[in-house]
Order: C-alpha cells, then sequence, then structure tokens
C-alpha cells in the first residue's frame, strides 16, 4: 500500500470512529494479502466472537505492524483494534482481555502460525503455543498460553 493511500484509511478511519460509524470502538481492521486465505479464518474467528471486522487488503501487512512497533515474529497479518495491534492468530479471549484491561502495551503477538490458533485449525490438533503482550518499550512478556 502506498503511503499515500494508507494515508487516505487512516483518514477514512478516524472520521468513520470519530462518527460513530464503521470503525466503532469494537471493530477489528484487518490488514492482509489478497492472497492469505488463514487470515479469512481469523476473522470469522473474530466476528464469532462479537467482533465487527474491516478486511483491508495490502501490499505490505508488515507496513501496518512496523508503524505500531510490533517487531516482526513471522506472521501473516496485522489487525489494530483501540489503537492496540494484534499480530497474527491471536485468539479473540486474548484480544478481549486486552480491551478489558487497557495496559499502556503496543498490542499483542502470537509469533508463525501455530496448528490449532483460530484459522489455523487442522481437526482436533494443537501446537503448544504463547500470545505476547508487547510493552510499550517493545518488550515480550507472556499474556497468554495454549495447548499445553
Amino acid at each position: 500500500m502506498s503511503r499515500s493511500r494508507f494515508i487516505v484509511h487512516l483518514l477514512a478511519a478516524c472520521l468513520l470512529f470519530a462518527a460513530g460509524g464503521a470503525y466503532a470502538a469494537d471493530t477489528v481492521v484487518l490488514y492482509k494479502r489478497a492472497s492469505c486465505g488463514c487470515c479469512g479464518g481469523w476473522a470469522d474467528h473474530m466476528r464469532a466472537a462479537g467482533f465487527n471486522v474491516n478486511v483491508v487488503e495490502v501490499a505490505d501487512p508488515g507496513e501496518i505492524r512496523r508503524q505500531h512497533g510490533i517487531p516482526d515474529v513471522a506472521t501473516c497479518h496485522t489487525a489494530v483494534v483501540n489503537g492496540y495491534a494484534v499480530e497474527g492468530h491471536v485468539p479473540a479471549r486474548e484480544v478481549k482481555r486486552l480491551l478489558a484491561e487497557h495496559p499502556k502495551a503496543r498490542g499483542l503477538a502470537l509469533p508463525r502460525m501455530p496448528v490449532g490458533a483460530p484459522g489455523m485449525e487442522q481437526g482436533g490438533k494443537v501446537d503448544p503455543y504463547d500470545v505476547f503482550l508487547v510493552q510499550a518499550d517493545g518488550s515480550f512478556a507472556v499474556y497468554a498460553r495454549y495447548g499445553r
């Protein structure tokens, strides 16, 4: 996505948020490549958990990750909700917890794309994984553990 196109998206989101429109407080804006299928599974998971999800297809979701100060953790998409970045296939439960606790942090990250994470389901198999809080200084702290 070009810088000018990103600015247009950002301004539109701000205007809609200010007007109480489509980018309300419970809306997740998902930045993903058009070719990525697993991101749709994560979006469906978030919708099922009660979030509004707006999908924005971009050439490089990493641009959004970098703008929010999230280190590269080898994921396929970046989302933004209430000013927090959500990197990768983070379960909705942890996003809801983040929004309820409202810590001084950059957001959440789930490195890689582990089997069993939302959007990465393969039957009942779940590889163990950790969801990390990306703190204001960019450091990581374990926020939740799954599959253990």
